[in-house]
C-alpha cells in the first residue's frame, strides 16, 4: 500500500508500450521518479523523453529481463541513483501461441524467459532492497505488481506456453504476497490479470531472439496469432484504464487486479470442474462460435 506517490520511485519493465508506458505516464503526473526498462531502444528513448518533459527524474535502461546479469546491473543502477524503489512493476511480456506439442525449445525459452524469469529476477532483486528500506524507515511503503493474465487463471487451447508462463506468475505472486505478510506490514504485492486489452503484445514477434528468426511459424501458431490479434485489437478497455486500476490497487492494497471482471465466470467454471472432479470445462462455453472457428481452422489443415 502506498498512500502518497510524490517523490517515490517506480521501476517499470516493458515501459516502452502498453501498461508499462501508461503507468509511467500516471507516475509522472504524480511526481514519481521513474526507472524505465524496455528491450526496444527506440520505444524506450521516446518514453524517457516524454517523462522527462513531464518533469520526472528518469533512469532509462535497455534490458532483457530474462537475463540475470542485466537485471542485476539494473538493480545496482537503481540503488545507486534513487535507492530502494517503492513501486516495482514486473510487467514485460511476450505472447506466443500454437498447439503445445508444436512449440520448439526456443519458443519455450523465449516466452518463459521474459514472462516468468523476468518476474523472478524482479522479485529476487528488488524485494530485499525494499525490505531493507522498510527496516530502516518505519514510514517506508513498498508495493510489487506482477503482470500475469486471465490466461494465468484459465487454460485456453492453442496458447499453451503463454498459459504456463502466466499461471506461474499468478502462483509466484500469490506466494510472494503470503511470504511478505510473514515478515513485514510495509511491503505488499498485487497480480495484474488483464484480458484482451490493446497493448502491443500481439506484435511481440518484433523482439524474438535472432536465433528464432529462421523458424517458420506452424499453422496452429499462425491461426492462434490471427485470433488473438483480432480479440486484442477489438478490446474496449484501454491500457490507460488498466494502468489506473494498478495505481488504485496499490493505494488500496488490493491483490487481484482485473481489466475485465465479468470474465471471471470462466474462472469460476474452471474451479467448479476441479472441485467436482470433472474433466476441464469448455473454455468457449460463453462464446461457442470462437471454439467452433478454431476447431474448423485447425482440422482444415
Amino acid at each position: 500500500m502506498i498512500e502518497n506517490f510524490k517523490g517515490k520511485t517506480a521501476v517499470l519493465t516493458g515501459a516502452g508500450s502498453g501498461f508499462g508506458l501508461e503507468c509511467a505516464r500516471i507516475g509522472a503526473k504524480l511526481g514519481m521518479n521513474l526507472v524505465l526498462v524496455d528491450v526496444q531502444q527506440d520505444a524506450l528513448d521516446k518514453a524517457a523523453a516524454e517523462m522527462q518533459a513531464a518533469g520526472s527524474q528518469v533512469l532509462a535502461r535497455k534490458v532483457d529481463v530474462s537475463s540475470a546479469e542485466q537485471m542485476e546491473q539494473l538493480a545496482a543502477d537503481v540503488q545507486q541513483r534513487f535507492g530502494a524503489p517503492h513501486f516495482v512493476f514486473n510487467n514485460a511480456g511476450v505472447g506466443s501461441g500454437g498447439l503445445v506439442w508444436e512449440n520448439i525449445v526456443a519458443d519455450w525459452e523465449w516466452v518463459l524467459g521474459v514472462n516468468l524469469w523476468g518476474v523472478v529476477h524482479g522479485v529476487r532483486l528488488f524485494t530485499p532492497m525494499m525490505l531493507a528500506a522498510a527496516k530502516a524507515d518505519p514510514a517506508y511503503q513498498g508495493h510489487i505488481v506482477n503482470t500475469a493474465s486471465m490466461a494465468g487463471l484459465l487454460t485456453p487451447p492453442n496458447m499453451g506456453i503463454y498459459n504456463v508462463s502466466k499461471h506461474a506468475v499468478v502462483s509466484l505472486t500469490e506466494t510472494l504476497y503470503q511470504d511478505l505478510r510473514l515478515v513485514t506490514d510495509q511491503v505488499s504485492a498485487s497480480v495484474l490479470c488483464p484480458y484482451f486489452v490493446p497493448t502491443g503484445i500481439t506484435q511481440s514477434e518484433r523482439n524474438r531472439p535472432q536465433a528464432m528468426a529462421d523458424e517458420k511459424p506452424t499453422q496452429s501458431q499462425l491461426i492462434g496469432q490471427a485470433m488473438i490479434s483480432k480479440a486484442v485489437t477489438s478490446g474496449k478497455v484501454t491500457a490507460a484504464e488498466v494502468a489506473q486500476k494498478v495505481f488504485d490497487a496499490i493505494a488500496a492494497d488490493q491483490f487481484y487486479v482485473f481489466s475485465h471482471p465479468h470474465a471471471l465466470g470462466n474462472v469460476q467454471s474452471r474451479m467448479e470442474s476441479i472441485l467436482r472432479i470433472e474433466n476441464p470445462a469448455d473454455p468457449f462455453a460463453e462464446r461457442p462460435e470462437v471454439g467452433a472457428q478454431l476447431r474448423a481452422a485447425l482440422r482444415a489443415g
